[in-house]
C-alpha cells in the first residue's frame, strides 16, 4: 500500500471524554473500538476535537499512547503534535514517533501570528527531527493565520509532509494544488459539511468531527465515492448535513459531546472555556440526530 492510500478516506478527529474533570479512558478505549468496528479508516486523537489545548502535556501524551494500543495497528493513527511553540511541538513530535503513531497532525502556530516564512521555518524544523510523515493542519478561523499554497508547495518537497488536513473550506483549493504540488500530496477536508464536494475536487478524504458519533456512514461515503458509487455518496451526504450542521452550532466540541451523551459514548463534559451547550442547541443537535437516524 503507497503512502497516500495509507492516509485516505474517513478519519475521525476523536473527541477525548472526560468524566469529574478527568479523561475517562475507559470510555476512550470503547470509542476507540466502536470507530475500528464501524469502518473507520483512521484515527485523529488529541486535535481540536480532543480539546487539546485545555489537556496537559502528560494528558496529551497518555490519550495517544490509549489510542494507539487499542487501536493495536487495526487503523492507522494520525497523532496531533502541534504547538504555537515550535519546541513545544518537537516534544510532542519526538513523543509520537517514539510510541507508535503512523503520522503526525501538526496545525499551523495560533495567536503568535506568524509569516509565511515563519510557517516554513517552523514545519521545516519539525520535519527535520520527524521520523513519520506529516500533515500539515491549516484551520484559518482558530489559527488566525493561513498558510498559502506557495508555502505549502514549498514544504511539499520535505518527504516528510506528505499532505494537509484543509478546514478552509475553499472548495478551490484541492485542484490548484494539484496544479502545484504532486498528485501524491495527500489533500484530507477538515469541514464535515463540504467533505464530498472537496473529494469531488482533488480531495482524498476527511478528518471528520461526526464520524465520533456516525463512523459506519461516514466511512460507506468514502467507500462509495472510491468505488464510483456516486449516488450512495450523496445519499448518506445529505442525510447527514443537518447533523454536520448542528455539530458546529456552538464551538466544537460542545454539541458534539452533548451528541456523544445521548448515544451513550462518554458523558457531555468539556472543559473550561468550553461550557454546556444551551438548550436550543440541544434540540438542534437532537433533530440532526434524528434526521440521520442515529437514534
Amino acid at each position: 500500500m503507497c503512502i497516500r492510500d495509507r492516509f485516505t478516506g474517513s478519519y475521525t478527529a476523536l473527541l477525548t471524554p472526560f468524566r469529574n474533570g478527568e479523561v475517562d479512558y475507559d470510555a476512550y478505549r470503547k470509542l476507540v473500538d466502536f470507530q475500528i468496528d464501524n469502518g473507520t479508516h483512521g484515527l485523529v486523537p488529541v486535535g481540536t476535537t480532543g480539546e487539546s489545548p485545555t489537556l496537559s502535556h502528560e494528558e496529551h501524551k497518555k490519550v495517544i499512547e490509549v489510542c494507539i494500543d487499542q487501536a493495536n495497528g487495526r487503523v492507522p493513527i494520525i497523532a496531533g503534535a502541534g504547538s504555537n511553540s515550535t519546541t513545544e511541538a518537537i516534544e510532542f513530535v519526538k513523543h509520537a514517533c517514539d510510541v507508535g503513531a503512523d503520522g503526525l497532525l501538526v496545525v499551523t502556530p495560533y495567536y503568535n501570528k506568524p509569516t509565511q516564512a515563519g510557517l516554513f521555518a517552523h514545519y521545516t524544523e519539525l520535519a527535520n527531527v520527524s521520523s513519520k510523515p506529516i500533515i500539515i493542519y491549516d484551520i484559518p478561523g482558530r489559527s488566525v493565520i493561513g498558510m498559502t499554497d506557495e508555502t505549502m508547495a514549498k514544504l511539499a518537497e520535505h518527504e516528510l509532509i506528505i499532505g494537509v488536513k484543509d478546514a478552509t473550506a475553499d472548495l478551490g483549493r484541492p485542484t490548484r494544488l494539484l496544479n502545484v504540488i504532486s498528485e501524491n500530496f495527500i489533500q484530507l477536508s477538515g469541514e464535515d459539511g463540504t467533505a464530498l464536494p472537496y473529494l469531488a475536487a482533488g480531495g482524498h478524504g476527511c478528518i471528520s468531527v461526526t464520524a465520533n458519533i456516525a463512523p459506519k456512514l461516514l466511512s460507506r461515503m468514502h467507500n462509495a465515492w472510491t468505488q464510483g458509487d456516486i449516488k450512495t455518496s450523496q445519499d448518506i451526504n445529505q442525510k447527514l448535513m443537518p447533523l454536520h450542521d448542528a455539530l458546529f452550532c456552538e464551538t466544537s466540541p460542545g454539541p458534539l459531546k452533548y451528541a456523544a451523551s445521548l448515544l451513550n459514548i462518554c458523558e457531555s463534559d468539556t472543559r473550561l472555556p468550553i461550557v454546556e451547550i444551551a438548550s436550543e442547541s440541544k434540540k438542534r443537535v437532537e433533530k440532526g440526530l434524528n434526521f440521520a437516524e442515529l437514534m
